[in-house]
């Protein structure tokens, strides 16, 4: 796509030094990376945690910049620019009409206000439904909540395509008494966009058990090309009043160490509730500069760079496959339609080659490829491969996991 704007997504980015988990604990043999030495000769590409490897996009840079230049930080509130910014991006990018600023509320961030919301659907300790697999940070923060998670796995068509078990679901909702249940669109770890029937569907049966639902919808924006996000609120009437959507451009424009996210909710009476739970720890208040961060990302120029970003990943995510498909018979992916990651089912290949998947992963740590286990998202052999890379360093990961796979 040709547009007025340069951007470049090319360039390799040093982080190190620069605050970045990513590159930071391999770097220094933290966490479960102490478990694998790095050869040497074998810098760290770092295909783990999701978070990108390209600079943000300049528009943000500008608005901070422009922000920081008044020497002044005090008390403030949301802008009208801000809830401008929001309603003209979900208008644009996802066709959203009627909404207003009184359903839009700040969060500090989207796992927080899952647990905001939650704690009006249903009291601790109730069950929840959550399709598997699982983003880790949901597991998390319901457990760490006391909330009982109830998983509906995800099952792959015939042409290997992640499909939600809607008999699976149904049974759960009628037998275990569940009223509320955590959805993620599009999903991570499998990468579906969800379709209107699929949603139509799941919001049928949500419905007939009045199950609220949270939609974790912070990759909205990161669809792949060929692919278009409909909001779960927009699915009907009932979806619209029983949902609380979650959303932020952390994800998107690799925000996420500035802190900042909002929710949509449009029925009066949840929204006042859940607006209530969140402020109850004085916690979840704005940070003046996520603010102009989100109105320079949420811009014509911000919108621009997504859409070239979007080329980059499906890009990246069609060279990923085809070395998968080609060089690492047993290793099963199916391709994603969002997010720029993958989550590879390693079954197969450890079986041929009598590898556990510990060995697995430390083969790609050894030879500085940062992957994910991909057990605590609830894969029982999977690995969590992050794609939002140039795509030179995604050549060279896979030259390398080439030498040693």
């Amino acid at each position: 796509m040709q547009t007025q704007y340069d951007f470049d997504f090319t360039s390799i980015l040093d982080r190190r030094g620069k605050d970045a988990l990513a590159v930071d604990f391999p770097e220094q043999g933290k966490g479960g990376f102490a478990a694998a030495r790095r050869r040497d000769g074998y810098d760290v590409i770092p295909m783990w945690v999701a978070d990108m490897n390209f600079p943000t996009a300049p528009s943000i840079q500008r608005a901070l910049a422009e922000r920081i230049a008044h020497p002044a930080y005090g008390y403030f509130e949301e802008s009208d620019a801000w809830y401008d910014a929001i309603i003209r991006w979900h208008e644009t990018r996802n066709g959203v009409t009627g909404l207003t600023r009184e359903a839009i509320g700040y969060e500090n961030g989207v796992l927080g206000g899952v647990i905001s919301a939650l704690n009006v659907m249903a009291p601790r300790g109730s069950k929840i439904l959550l399709h598997s697999p699982t983003y880790i940070g949901f597991t998390m923060c319901l457990e760490n909540s006391g909330y009982e998670i109830v998983l509906s796995p995800l099952k792959k068509d015939a042409d290997g395509i992640w499909r939600m078990d809607y008999a699976d679901m149904e049974e759960k909702l009628r037998t275990q008494q569940i009223h509320a249940a955590v959805f993620c669109s599009p999903h991570n770890p499998a990468g579906r966009v969800w379709e209107q029937e699929e949603l139509e569907q799941a919001m049928a049966i949500f419905e007939k058990y009045q199950v609220d639902v949270v939609s974790d919808e912070i990759w909205s924006d990161l669809v792949l090309e060929g692919f278009r996000h409909i909001p779960t609120q927009s699915v009907n009437d009932y979806a619209r009043a029983h949902t609380v959507a979650l959303y932020a451009p952390s994800k998107t424009f690799n925000l996420a160490g500035l802190i900042g996210s909002y929710h949509i909710i449009y029925d009066r009476r949840l929204h006042n509730l859940v607006r209530k739970q969140s402020s109850l720890s004085h916690y979840n208040s704005m940070n003046v500069l996520s603010m102009h961060a989100l109105i320079g990302a949420y811009s014509v120029e911000g919108a621009a760079w997504v859409d070239a970003l979007r080329q980059v990943l499906t890009g990246n995510v069609r060279y990923a496959c085809e070395q998968i498909e080609t060089h690492f018979p047993g290793i099963a992916v199916s391709r994603p339609q969002g997010t720029y990651m993958l989550f590879l089912d390693c079954t197969e290949y450890c079986n041929k080659k009598n590898l556990s998947l510990e060995e697995v992963l430390h083969r790609g740590w050894e030879v500085g490829v940062y992957w994910q286990d991909g057990r605590p998202f609830h894969g029982e052999c999977a690995i969590r491969v992050n794609l939002a890379l140039p795509l030179s360093r995604v050549q060279e990961a896979f030259r390398r996991l080439t030498e040693v796979l």
